[in-house]
């Protein structure tokens, strides 16, 4: 920048929203750099071995965990700098407060969010490919990430499906539970590692499910977790894609957060249609987003755009059509995309902060 410039620039600025904006951005950095490092407590199980609240110093955590004592010292400051952690300088001890072991140490809390950072180490470690995206336009498909991603979005969006699905989504359905009930043949398609099929098949034994996943080390996944649970008399997973899964007559299909990733998603709308039984029901399940782009400045928003920056449009762009919804779409979209495939009802069935669940029937 010319020294003219400079000048101009610098005389144009409020000392105040730059001060507080470089603090905001101190902030931000300080979330990235201590991000990595939550990543390696969970892996470590260090908050887990933290979870009963007592305090302990980093010898005795290092001995609990079978780690180093002068790596935990440092990781252990770091976590008190962040609000992670209590410190108390009197006995030199810290302490995992209940509220931070909820999102950090309890898989079954419905605040459990260490997955996150699974996929953020994902985005970062693929940014290179994302990068030449943007110049080339062409795009990266789900298969050509990290394996972290797929155990990342497993344990992030496992945690909404343990609490909101069987309790909450599928009631909101109509006349979808009684029919799970007396044995129903349901498609969980875009499945993942199957932690929503898995789910179902636990709560309605006398119906039978089938999970696809273009994915083959995510099917493979789910065969594992399915024997694990012991569902896999139920349950059937198989490679296929949203266009071409086997139709079978199903009772309910269930897309978990994957429509807005899919290249032609009006495409597998209409597939779903030609595999739905006359009075069948397809329960799509978005990220939660309003209509308009300015509702959706928050920090949820924040998250999705930035999400659906680095993986869902991305994903959607490097298959055939490439309509890249992305993944604040917003119902209004999502639900035109719905009606274009064939379906004559489509309407919001119920939400939570992170997820919208759409109900559409032929």
């Amino acid at each position: 920048m010319s020294s003219a410039l400079a000048e101009v620039a610098t005389s144009t600025l409020d000392e105040g929203k730059l001060n507080a904006f470089v603090g905001r951005m101190l902030g931000d950095v300080g979330s990235i750099m201590s991000g990595v490092l939550v990543l390696i407590g969970d892996k470590l199980g260090l908050y887990k071995a933290m979870a009963d609240g007592r305090p302990i110093g980093p010898y005795e955590l290092a001995r609990r965990t079978g780690t180093n004592e002068r790596y935990i010292r440092e990781w252990l400051a770091a976590q008190a700098a962040s609000g992670y952690v209590t410190y108390d300088a009197e006995s030199k001890k810290y302490a995992l407060p209940p509220e931070q072991a909820a999102v950090f140490a309890d898989e079954g809390s419905p605040v459990f969010l260490a997955g996150c950072f699974d996929i953020a180490s994902a985005v970062w470690h693929d940014e290179p490919k994302i990068t030449e995206a943007f110049k080339t336009g062409r795009g990266v498909g789900w298969h050509e990430h990290s394996a972290c991603l797929f155990c990342g979005t497993e344990r992030f969006f496992r945690t909404s499906y343990n609490h909101h699905l069987v309790g909450e989504w599928l009631p909101a359905l109509d006349g979808v539970v009684a029919k799970l009930e007396r044995g129903a043949m349901v498609a969980d398609v875009g499945c993942g590692h199957g932690a929503s099929t898995i789910l179902m098949a636990q709560a309605f034994p006398k119906s039978r499910f089938y999970g696809y996943d273009y994915h083959e080390g995510s099917i493979i996944a789910a065969r594992d977790a399915a024997e694990k649970a012991g569902v896999s008399d139920r349950i059937t997973f198989e490679v296929a894609a949203a266009k071409d899964y086997p139709a079978k007559g199903y009772d309910l299909v269930c897309f978990f957060d994957c429509l807005h990733d899919m290249g032609d998603p009006v495409g597998a709308a209409a597939h779903v249609r030609q595999t739905l039984k006359a009075d069948g029901t397809w329960m799509v399940v978005e990220p939660f987003a309003n209509d308009r782009l300015e509702d959706n400045l928050n920090p949820i928003g924040r998250i999705y755009y930035s999400a659906s920056t680095m993986l869902c449009t991305p994903a959607s762009m490097a298959q055939e059509v490439g309509l890249a919804l992305g993944a604040q779409a917003g119902a209004t979209r999502v639900m035109d995309v719905i009606s274009r495939g064939g379906f004559t009802e489509v309407r919001k069935a119920t939400e939570t902060p992170f997820n919208m669940v759409l109900e559409a029937r032929p």
